[in-house]
């Protein structure tokens, strides 16, 4: 059931940056900074997919698709930039190793980490939706 939230609020906020443009929404900080006002929780997002990535095969989780290729769709949806996107696929590949070099089983503590991840990252689409998704 879960799985199926996160997948669906994934699909969802890709649905909203395409069809609203919130990719494209010129603000002050943006200006100054060169990015989105939401930057940081997109990248941290793209973090959560990588330990997503590797935590749910771990725990015999069979997500269709699977999180790569949900990152895959988020990239093609929010970068135009290719610097940038090589910013969101860095930070999915931390997320990654971080959880690959302490994990070999799923123990409690990662299926713990994995609720948390994906409780975070329903927390972080539905932030940025509500704020910048017009």
């Amino acid at each position: 059931m879960m799985k199926l939230c996160i997948r669906s609020a994934c699909l969802a906020v890709l649905a909203v940056v395409c069809l609203t443009g919130a990719g494209q929404v010129v603000s002050a900080q943006e200006a100054s900074t060169g990015e989105p006002p939401y930057e940081q929780q997109l990248m941290r997002l793209s973090e959560i997919f990588g330990a997503l990535h590797f935590l749910r095969p771990l725990c015999g989780k069979d997500d269709t698709p699977s999180w790569r290729d949900q990152m895959e769709d988020f990239l093609d949806a929010e970068t135009l930039d290719e610097k940038r996107r090589r910013r969101f696929i860095e930070r999915f590949n931390q997320g990654y190793r971080g959880f690959s070099v302490a994990y070999r089983d799923c123990t409690e503590a990662a299926r713990i980490a994995m609720a948390q991840y994906l409780t975070e990252g329903e927390t972080i689409i539905s932030d940025v939706t509500s704020r910048y998704g017009r």
